[in-house]
């Protein structure tokens, strides 16, 4: 089974964690159909967490949703930053959503 659209996924994630009371926007949007998805999380206590894709590997065979590993866990603001700074030089076709929480349940799959 091929993955779902990248679009189609941060539609549905943004509107779902806005309907939630939950701050969410797209801040980067990438290639409708095959960009990846990064999700930046501001923990609204001066830490920020990052959310980047999971390698291929640890993906189930008829899975066609995204699933993702924590890249950086409640650390400072501006190291998330500059990581998405870096990854977009290299692929411009990448998303970038951008969500308060305050938790860390971003109810998304993560390896583990």
């Amino acid at each position: 089974m091929s993955l779902l659209r990248a679009d189609l996924w941060c539609g549905v994630f943004v509107r779902r964690h806005n309907d939630l009371g939950h701050m969410c926007v797209v801040s980067r949007r990438g290639d409708s159909i095959a960009g990846q998805v990064f999700i930046e999380v501001d923990h609204l206590d001066g830490t920020a967490s990052l959310y980047t894709p999971a390698p291929i590997a640890s993906r189930q065979q008829d899975d066609a949703g995204l699933v993702f590993q924590c890249r950086f866990h409640h650390v400072e603001p501006a190291k998330v930053r500059d990581r998405i700074a870096r990854e977009v030089e290299f692929d411009p076709d990448l998303w970038v959503l951008s969500l308060d929480l305050r938790g860390d349940d971003l109810g998304i799959d993560l390896v583990k």
